[in-house]
């Protein structure tokens, strides 16, 4: 008898591990020695994720005789780098069209710029023999209801533009590459969009970072960053290191008091299936194995592994009032629930008959202007990069690049773009955050059950620039 509604989510979801698929593997590293005593180096990165990973394997490809530290609370790769859906994208800005809102003239440099970041990624994996199932599939945006197939066709026309290898599918062309009744149109991006298992890019670029000469400290978290001297010094539990400089590549984990306005925690949640049978491969289609979103305000992204099993990720983006962040967060059944009534919702031919593995969620930083935004503190001595917004896989290596650029002191290319020079609004204080937060993500919900149509409060946030419908 066919199971229905919530019996078939529960049953689905029974067995499902609570941790994120990437990193539940045996072949995972062993966390390095924390840091124990002091230090002394040229450079201090904080944060072992893609941000400072890159910095510091970036900062021995400039100068191999440079010293460099990093220092990590847990596991290189062991939060948001490890635990994304593995979207590694050419876009800085959180895609064309939210590039071309903010910045303008500016948007054909930054498209030119995040290009030539996604191949020398490419270039870095192949350079460094690091295995992480890259597949540059690229990405198909999904229409899934009416309103949306007017929108793919002008990002079509705006994508041709700027010589983008894009492409319009029409209802027909679209089930021919993957299969659900849901989907009414589609635009593929056929280059411009890697994917990549993202906890074995973070332990690559990990150990390419160690045999260039970094030193890495891991169960070291950051309490303290100060100046000290002419330089900085970084305490951590049981030591310090001092350094000339620091790069802060801490997420949604800001040292710098001034971050804090400019940044919010929100929690993003994510299923992974197990690996599909050969049937329920040929009943889905997806021979191109394409990385998909589709185009409501609360987007799903999903894609395909190697082992064909098929990860399932978004809609629900929580913020908890005071910028609360603990690991109990990370596991809410609500949204696995509807996560999971979603997936069968848009592939009903696999109900009852697959299963999820894994079920997980965790803390993303966001600000509002929906991409990343770069500064000093310390008169010059610290650099940061935050504000990625889920797009961090493929932008934090062009960050990592800003940030040795604005410790160097020497104006580049990249620092003299308005995208670096500027910054965010910042978000209001407590309780007025969690209000506006609150009615936002009401108001986007409102929309896509009212064909797109944009509220008062909603079309009063794309006046003052802080819009997004992605």
């Amino acid at each position: 008898m066919r199971a229905k509604g919530s019996d078939l989510w529960a049953s689905a979801l029974r067995d499902a591990v609570p941790t994120p698929y990437w990193t539940d593997r045996p072949d995972r590293p062993v966390a390095r020695e924390p840091l124990s005593g002091v230090e002394t180096t040229d450079l201090v990165i904080i944060g072992g994720g893609y941000s400072g990973l890159w910095t510091a394997l970036l900062a021995k490809e400039r100068d191999p005789h440079r010293d460099v530290v990093l220092v990590e609370a847990g596991l290189c790769g062991g939060a948001a780098s490890g635990r994304n859906g593995g979207f590694c994208a050419a876009s800085l800005t959180h895609g064309l069209a939210n590039g071309a809102e903010r910045f303008g003239a500016e948007v054909a440099r930054l498209e030119r710029l995040g290009r030539r970041n996604l191949d020398e990624i490419e270039q870095t994996i192949r350079r460094h023999g690091i295995e992480c199932d890259w597949e540059r599939t690229g990405e198909l945006s999904v229409a899934v209801e009416p309103y949306q197939v007017d929108e793919l066709r002008s990002a079509a026309e705006d994508a041709l533009d700027y010589g983008q290898d894009a492409v319009f599918l029409d209802r027909s062309a679209v089930q021919a590459e993957v299969h659900s009744p849901t989907y009414l149109a589609g635009l593929w991006d056929r280059d411009r969009v890697a994917m990549v298992d993202p906890a074995k890019l973070a332990w690559g670029l990990r150990a390419a970072a160690l045999s260039a000469g970094v030193r890495i400290y891991e169960d070291s978290p950051a309490v303290k960053l100060s100046r000290d001297g002419s330089g900085v010094a970084v305490y951590t539990p049981e030591g310090v290191v001092r350094a000339q400089h620091a790069a802060l590549a801490t997420n949604a984990f800001p040292l710098l008091r001034r971050l804090r306005r400019y940044l919010v925690p929100v929690y993003d949640y994510a299923l992974m299936t197990e690996p599909l049978s050969e049937d329920q491969r040929a009943s889905i289609g997806w021979r191109n194995r394409q990385g998909l979103g589709d185009l409501a305000n609360q987007f799903h992204y999903y894609r395909i592994t190697p082992d064909g099993r098929i990860l399932f990720g978004g809609y629900d983006a929580i913020y908890h009032f005071g910028s609360r962040i603990s690991v109990s967060l990370e596991r809410r059944n609500a949204t696995f629930e509807t996560l999971a009534r979603h997936f069968f919702e848009t592939f009903p031919q696999l109900a009852d008959s697959v299963r999820f593995s894994h079920a997980w969620g965790g803390v993303i930083d966001t600000c509002t202007r929906f991409c990343p935004f770069f500064g000093t503190a310390m008169s010059g001595r610290v650099a940061y990069a935050a504000g990625y917004t889920g797009l961090g896989v493929g932008a934090t290596r062009f960050g990592a690049q800003v940030m040795l650029d604005l410790l160097s002191g020497v104006p580049t290319e990249r620092t003299r773009l308005r995208f670096v020079r500027t910054r965010p609004l910042p978000f209001p204080p407590e309780p007025l955050r969690s209000v506006g937060i609150g009615l936002t993500r009401w108001s986007l919900a409102r929309a896509d059950a009212r064909q797109g149509r944009r509220n008062l409060w909603l079309r009063t946030l794309d006046r003052a620039g802080l819009g997004f419908d992605s």
